[in-house]
């Protein structure tokens, strides 16, 4: 038996697909229910936080290169990198929300997501504004699987080779 969040007690098997997990969610995503908005709020504040911290911590790295004096054109190119690849990120990141991403592409740009952690930072803040990050594309998903679950369990009634045929 399962309750209404998916989760199984040890009576058996739950029927029915169940609900992925989002970070920091849960299922709670379902129904809205046990702290969801609570935790939307705290997920907010907590990306907008981490991303004020990572401008600080680049702001320092910023002074570290104007005290080493390496030369106007390595710290331009050092800013101008960050500003593209945290736009870069942040679209990643947003376009992950609502799509599954591809794995060997996001394998393939984990360098980059990494460097413009700041866009995916704030990426975060943004849709948890509205919604749990990725609730909208796990809802489509977990929406689509119920309804085909009740589509292969809908029973027929009668047996369909006794059926009277028409004259």
């Amino acid at each position: 038996m399962s309750d209404e969040h998916g989760t199984q007690d040890s009576a058996g098997p739950a029927t029915g697909p169940r609900p992925e997990p989002i970070r920091f969610f849960g299922t709670t995503w379902v129904e809205h229910t046990d702290g969801y908005t609570l935790r939307r709020v705290a997920a907010s504040a907590g990306s907008l936080a981490a991303a004020v911290a990572s401008c600080l911590v680049l702001r320092f790295a910023y002074e570290g290169l104007a005290i080493a004096d390496i030369g106007s054109f390595v710290t331009l190119l050092m800013v101008v990198m960050f500003a593209i690849c945290s736009a870069l990120a942040f679209r990643h990141t947003w376009e992950a929300f609502t799509k599954r991403p591809d794995p060997d592409r996001q394998a393939s740009l984990r360098g980059l997501l990494a460097i413009g952690f700041v866009g995916s930072l704030l990426a975060y803040f943004f849709r948890s504004l509205t919604e749990a990050p990725g609730e909208k594309l796990h809802r489509e998903e977990y929406e689509t699987a119920r309804k085909q679950h009740e589509k292969r369990t809908t029973r027929r009634t009668g047996n369909p080779s006794k059926k009277r045929r028409r004259p």
